[in-house]
């Protein structure tokens, strides 16, 4: 009887203390924190062959975690329909002092193109980051022509 009383309370302590594990930073989900706003720098000259413009204003930036590393994911609204071949482009190769830096670019619509609801002229990009790599990276920050979003860790 006292074995498995003792059992029982040391079941019910341990559990409990698992409470803890939502908020901490072992906890993959927490990783990184949600999208803040980051003052919208002037275009980079990553690659002169690039044509591709900046991206209107980013409307979300979310680090999902996956198996073997994240998904960084952000989604902007443009200043019309037909905006395609969206690529989140690294400023820098590697991280400067643990923040990498993306922007938004994409090619213009060939033709006219109409204006619409927001929803009609959102685009997504996304890009792949290892658990190698992220271990380098503290902070991300997606860059638009008018604005830019960060997600710390």
């Amino acid at each position: 009887m006292r074995k498995s009383l003792l059992a029982v309370m040391a079941l019910v302590l341990f559990t409990s203390a698992c409470g803890g594990f939502r908020q901490s930073r072992f906890n993959p989900l927490n990783w990184f924190g949600g999208a803040e706003p980051a003052a919208a720098a002037a275009p980079s000259v990553v690659d002169r062959e690039d044509p591709r413009a900046l991206a209107g204003q980013i409307t979300a930036l979310k680090v999902e975690p996956m198996p073997g590393g994240a998904i960084v994911r952000a989604t902007a609204v443009m200043p019309t329909q037909g905006w395609w071949e969206a690529e989140l482009v690294p400023v820098e190769k590697e991280p400067v002092d643990g923040k990498m830096v993306y922007e938004f670019r994409t090619f213009p619509p060939v033709t006219q193109a109409d204006i619409s609801t927001p929803q009609s002229r959102s685009i997504t990009a996304a890009v792949f980051l290892s658990d190698i790599r992220l271990s380098q990276i503290a902070s991300v920050t997606v860059q638009g022509a008018t604005n830019g979003l960060t997600a710390r860790r």
